[in-house]
């Protein structure tokens, strides 16, 4: 379950990290810690993301977080690569990692499902197409949530 104040740091991080030339992959609040740990992590479109690019986002982007007091309370914030990312997004990853294993996770049941796992067809537009043992699935992409890697095949 995502934390009700990702949305909000997500569109505060957004325009932080594009001023950096960089991109943001994924936010999630653990608040399960004490004090709870704010981990972001990034990439660099243009190069392998490196140690600077990590701490010139958490400088800039603790700077920004500070000024909207949108997180109330003490927290720790990790700005990190996500490496080899699992995270499938732009048009260049779909088309590397067709034929890979993926799992897709849709924001609302789709078909009566809210996670689909198959091996990536393509994208286009509109759908992700997923072989699910021998069968095309269409997901609409405004129905997908995030689409990942599946690295226990």
């Amino acid at each position: 379950m995502t934390h009700p104040l990702v949305p909000q740091i997500i569109e505060l991080a957004t325009p932080v990290a594009a001023e950096l030339g960089l991109e943001v992959v994924d936010i999630v609040f653990h608040t399960n810690q004490r004090p709870p740990v704010l981990r972001v992590d990034i990439r660099n479109p243009q190069e392998d993301t490196g140690l600077n690019d990590c701490e010139r986002m958490s400088r800039a982007l603790e700077a920004s977080l500070d000024a909207a007091e949108i997180i109330p309370d003490a927290y720790v914030l990790e700005v990190s690569s996500p490496g080899i990312s699992r995270q499938l997004i732009t048009d260049r990853e779909f088309i590397s990692f067709k034929g890979f294993p993926v799992i897709i996770s849709t924001s609302q049941p789709y078909d009566g499902h809210k996670e689909w796992i198959g091996q990536l067809i393509r994208r286009d537009e509109t759908t992700v197409y997923l072989n699910q043992k021998g069968r095309v699935i269409e997901i609409p992409r405004t129905l997908i949530a995030r689409v990942l890697i599946d690295e226990r095949q």
